[in-house]
């Protein structure tokens, strides 16, 4: 047990090791691109510079390989005058992307009032389109501001250049597209280039998210929830529409969870590690990833509640691997904040498929993907029985199996399961006498 013990720490220290200096290109990569948004910013001070980078930061720092980060860029305007006015159903459906900014449905266009304090700079030519309405006089059009802050950064990186505030070579604006809803650019930070995706983004209050019962405050601090969602952020969704973005509320419940105790985030660390290695084609963007993962960890908080569950590596790398395999065989990742959104949706049926026996293989003998050679004593592994994958299935069958009774019957499957609770052992024990039961009487 010991000898274990040793070696799950090791593999964690050797990412640990590597985080310094990850954290230390990051900065430096932004450190320079926040120069070039300065000069936008004194161009056309309806762009704004956010210099609270935190929470990019620390997603950066945790993600095994991910060499893409966003970047804001807020407007300058007073959004909660402004009208957010929803799209048909037809046009919100032509434009459900999901990829790493968490979309939800129902895009919508950012009207301006009638009435009211207008504000002038926005319903200028180059951001506006003039639309008569009963409420609004017109609408910001998203991809005349992504044009226009495209134009204004090239312009900013010339100057930047030609006046000696960046070198030769630490920038480049050659992704750059024109239909692109977001604008990348690759700037060096020192032994790696970094994609910094920039997006322009509107950010305005918001009434309290809805919970219906309480069960997503369960695994944290009271009021979490009211915190990361004080703020909604809309960013471009096609040329004239934007859409309501869950990115920043999901890193701040990220950030939350690195306060607490035990080893949820190095469970993270690790597993996106593994899956860099071993379930991750070269070259290749879709399958699992790090956002992924990050749904996982928040939801693996909210079943697993308590410190005795998080008390060691191993136990807390298996509570993401109950959650992920249940997902990948349902093929159906609920988003934390909004279960009715599948983070799958989109992802192909036959690679997420392929994905199962990987990580199960994992769970099964963790040893093959540690990269260490080494054999728990006294113990052969074998494969799983055919049974886990129809147990696996439950969920999808009936939402209530969605539960901390069934993930705990999970674990002890996985001989994971040291949690001394007399409520939670007797709920996993019943649900097991159930299953059982429902199992007889279909045979």
């Amino acid at each position: 047990m010991a000898a274990k013990v040793v070696h799950w720490n090791s593999y964690l220290q050797v990412i640990l090791s590597r985080e310094s200096r990850r954290v230390e290109c990051f900065q430096k990569a932004e450190n320079i691109l926040l120069i070039v948004l300065e000069r936008v910013n004194a161009m056309d001070p309806r762009f704004i510079v956010d210099y609270s980078r935190n929470l990019e930061a620390l997603e950066f720092a945790l993600s095994a390989a991910e060499d893409e980060v966003s970047m804001e860029v807020p407007l300058c305007i007073d959004a909660d005058a402004l009208l957010m006015q929803e799209c048909s159903g037809e046009q919100s459906d032509s434009e459900k992307v999901t990829r790493g900014n968490y979309q939800m449905p129902g895009s919508c266009y950012v009207g301006v009032p009638k009435e009211g304090t207008h504000p002038e700079n926005w319903t200028k030519e180059d951001v506006f389109s003039a639309v008569g309405g009963t409420e609004s006089s017109g609408h910001i059009v998203p991809g005349k501001v992504l044009h226009l802050l495209k134009e204004l950064i090239i312009a900013a990186i010339v100057h930047c250049k030609h006046q000696s505030l960046i070198k030769p070579g630490e920038l480049s604006a050659e992704r750059l597209k024109d239909d692109d809803m977001q604008l990348p650019l690759l700037v060096s930070g020192g032994w790696k280039m970094i994609c910094f995706n920039v997006v322009p983004v509107i950010r305005r209050k918001q009434d309290v998210l809805k919970l219906s019962n309480n069960w997503r405050e369960k695994g944290f601090p009271q009021s979490s929830m009211t915190k990361v969602t004080q703020e909604a952020d809309y960013i471009p969704a096609s040329y004239y529409h934007w859409r309501y973005s869950t990115n920043r509320p999901i890193l701040k419940l990220i950030q939350i969870v690195s306060t607490l105790k035990g080893y949820r985030l190095d469970s993270l660390r690790l597993l996106d590690q593994v899956a860099h290695e071993n379930w991750r084609e070269e070259g290749k963007k879709c399958g699992l990833a790090f956002h992924h993962l990050k749904m996982v960890l928040l939801w693996a908080t909210h079943f697993f509640p308590s410190p005795e569950d998080w008390m060691d590596l191993e136990g807390s790398v298996y509570r993401l691997l109950v959650i992920l395999l249940c997902c990948l065989v349902t093929k159906h990742l609920p988003h934390f904040l909004y279960p009715e959104q599948n983070m799958f949706q989109g992802d192909d049926v036959l690679e997420l498929s392929s994905l199962y026996p990987k990580v199960e293989s994992f769970a099964i003998e963790p040893e093959h993907f540690l990269k260490f050679n080494f054999v728990r004593e006294g113990k052969t592994h074998q494969h799983m029985d055919n049974g886990l994958k129809a147990l696996l299935h439950l969920p999808a069958e009936d939402k209530a199996y969605w539960s901390t009774a069934f993930f705990d019957m999970l674990l002890n499957k996985f001989q994971m399961y040291h949690i001394k609770d007399t409520q939670r052992i007797s709920a996993m024990s019943q649900l097991l006498s159930s299953i059982k039961k429902m199992v007889k009487n279909q045979s």
